[in-house]
């Protein structure tokens, strides 16, 4: 077993670790298929080797090319360290820095395998959101931040650490990349080929950027949408009897049956990995098990009959279950869903992260790989019948409320073909579809006022602590509303307060001591600095990181996602996520991250994040005020200048509050003729 001294020790060569396997006993990732030619392979190889000295090139060469061969990825499994892999207190580090150590704190965590996905493919959620691309580069991560000093700044190319560099106290500890691509080559053939050559990845959001946090981390955000469904479509704030419907139960995803009974309705979850129900289900995320769809309808109704609050978890394909509802539609007359959605990772369609109905799970698996394009054009069926069995049940004005959760799912259904586009609508600026993101009709107006997943970390890994900051925070949160708030503001900051109150009593930490809830810019400062006073003051043991999910106002420039209610041309464009990692690097940020892809594929999103490590002092204070502000205000300012009411009133207050923020507000066109008046005479 090695120790924690031995992972920042270097690359162990002398002598080498004995070979190994793939571990059965775990899950893995699909086999990828990035069909690399001959010399394309060779490169592969060569890549992979010259982290090694040429006296072991022959030991390792022979398997490095068997990985390929039978995963298509080299993972360097022989590499991957004999430790209880998880989140350990941060003085257990053996470290320079205590920013640095709070780094190793996160980035074992979502290595943890209760946490991981697929834990010894370096995959935290997703089927592909890796954290560093293979084995060797986490030994040389762990070492240089272990001997990094406060003048020095770690560089990542996705995944690779490019080294050590003379930086400024001031700076950030570590600078991240993944993904980055020059933009006509960022397809998702040439993703595949380059993650076999070792000199790309995807990070997805947060499992390259080092700041997951276990499925709570979107459980929360799940809750706000089910609950703001409800209120928007339903016209009921209680969702006692009323049920919600979706697939997945993985990495992300699993957050949805957890969801479902926080806000108090009936969640009908769909799984194909038997492995990930019962994990959620040993972990109390699930509440009931079904293996066929009788029970499965049987426990809808009686659920229903009785407004009891409950989760099922369903093992079998989520088009088998919306067919079947389709049926008891047509056979009774009873509609037995009221939302619906999906999280299988259609990001990733051909390789894990959607199973077609007309093969197993075990047998599509091997087709993903074996035959690609039968696999790829079952998919497509698949999706088809899917889509068509959702239209049947949003058919009536009182139908089935169902929308898009920021997964391609509409994105790829209309790429197979399905009946999924609005009628009339023109790809002029891309597709329009019939359903909306929930970006667009539950969580936009939360954006625009500036509301987002803001997050933390107890680096002690200590529950006492968590305890605390949930208790500071939802104090913090009543006095701003006791200040005086508009009432758009005051709904959401008690959702957050029930939220955060009840957050214990849920048991939802898996992994590392850590919390989420949404909150403005207003709430996130004031949270910061009152757990930054209760590191200085010893009320809790060890530093806090706060960070936030890349799905936030201003972190994420994606058109089917975070930004699809731009609506002034600009939804594919990229500037405020890059803006956004840079404004956050030289305002004191720990750490940032940039990457190409994340929830809705590779290609298709540009995102990025930080961490900030609040230690006590009085640095710590001010590098919070700069980050958090900017970090709302940016995406605030954005939204406000393509026209939305909600974000140009709320960057109005921002700037009362401060008058160095200085922001171009953009005039309405009053007459609405005007513009047509003008086209016409051209």
């Amino acid at each position: 077993m090695s120790s924690l001294k031995e992972l920042c020790d270097g690359v162990p060569l002398e002598p080498l670790p004995p070979r190994r396997s793939r571990d059965e006993s775990v899950p893995h990732a699909p086999v990828r298929t990035p069909n690399l030619t001959r010399e394309e392979q060779r490169l592969a190889l060569q890549n992979a080797l010259r982290y090694f000295p040429a006296h072991v090139h022959g030991t390792l060469a022979e398997e490095f090319g068997q990985e390929l061969r039978d995963y298509g990825h080299i993972y360097m499994y022989r590499f991957r360290p004999d430790i209880n892999m998880r989140a350990y207190p941060i003085s257990d580090y053996p470290c320079v820095t205590r920013q640095a150590a709070a780094i190793m704190h996160m980035i074992m965590n979502n290595l943890d395998p209760r946490v991981a996905q697929f834990p010894h493919e370096l995959v935290t959620y997703g089927g592909n959101g890796q954290v560093l691309s293979n084995w060797v580069q986490f030994w040389l991560v762990m070492h240089y931040l272990s001997i990094m000093k406060e003048d020095q700044t770690l560089v990542l190319y996705s995944g690779h650490p490019m080294g050590l560099f003379p930086s400024r106290v001031e700076a950030p500890r570590l600078i991240i990349t993944n993904g980055m691509m020059v933009p006509n080559y960022s397809s998702r053939e040439m993703y595949e080929k380059l993650f076999a050559l070792g000199v790309t990845m995807y990070g997805q959001m947060t499992a390259g950027s080092y700041c997951y946090i276990g499925p709570q981390g979107i459980v929360h955000g799940t809750t706000l949408t089910v609950l703001n469904a409800g209120r928007r479509h339903l016209g009921t704030s209680d969702l006692a009897g009323k049920v919600f419907v979706s697939s997945g139960l993985g990495g992300m995803s699993g957050a949805q049956a957890k969801a479902a009974v926080i806000s108090g309705c009936v969640g009908v979850i769909a799984e194909v990995s038997k492995e990930a129900l019962e994990k959620r289900h040993k972990q109390g995320w699930v509440v009931d098990v079904c293996f066929n769809l009788d029970d499965v309808i049987a426990r809808i109704r009686h659920a229903r009959q009785h407004k009891i609050t409950t989760s099922i978890g369903y093992h079998g394909n989520i088009v088998h279950l919306w067919e079947r509802l389709v049926y008891e539609l047509d056979s009774t007359g009873d509609l037995l869903v009221d939302l619906g959605t999906d999280q299988t990772s259609c990001h990733n369609p051909f390789l894990g992260g959607y199973y077609p109905v007309q093969l197993t799970y075990e047998e599509s698996r091997e087709m993903m790989h074996s035959d690609p394009v039968r696999f790829k054009n079952l998919v497509q069926e698949s999706l088809c019948r899917q889509i068509a069995a959702i239209n049947r049940l949003t058919e009536k004005d009182k139908g089935m409320y169902f929308f898009d959760y920021g997964n391609a799912f509409l994105l790829e259904s209309s790429r197979a073909g399905a009946d999924v586009l609005k009628e009339g609508s023109s790809n002029s600026l891309g597709p329009q579809f019939r359903y909306p993101s929930y970006v667009q009709h539950i969580m936009g107006d939360i954006f625009s006022l500036g509301f987002g997943p803001f997050r933390w970390v107890c680096t002690s890994a200590e529950a006492s602590d968590l305890e605390c900051t949930d208790d500071i925070a939802a104090s913090v949160l009543e006095d701003i509303i006791n200040k005086g708030v508009t009432e758009k503001v005051k709904l959401q900051y008690d959702d957050n307060i029930r939220w955060i109150k009840e957050a214990g009593r849920h048991n939802m930490v898996v992994g590392s001591q850590a919390r989420i809830l949404y909150s403005d810019q207003t709430g996130r400062i004031a949270i910061a600095l009152a757990f930054n006073d209760a590191v200085r003051t010893g009320k809790l043991k060890g530093p806090v990181v706060i960070s936030r999910d890349h799905h936030d106002v201003s972190g994420t420039d994606s058109p089917f996602r975070e930004t699809s209610n731009i609506y002034d041309g600009s939804t594919f464009c990229a500037d405020m996520s890059v803006q956004n990692a840079i404004g956050d690097s030289f305002r004191g940020a720990t750490w940032v991250a940039l990457h190409n892809g994340g929830g809705v594929g590779w290609g298709e999103v540009t995102n990025g994040g930080f961490g900030l490590v609040l230690d006590g002092t009085n640095d710590a204070d001010e590098r919070a005020k700069c980050v958090l502000s900017w970090d709302v205000c940016n995406g605030v300012a954005r939204r406000c200048w393509s026209g939305n009411a909600n974000a140009k009133e709320t960057i109005q207050q921002a700037m009362n509050s401060d008058p160095k923020l200085k922001v171009t507000l953009p005039n309405e066109v009053n007459d609405p003729d005007l513009l047509d008046r003008v086209l016409n005479d051209l």
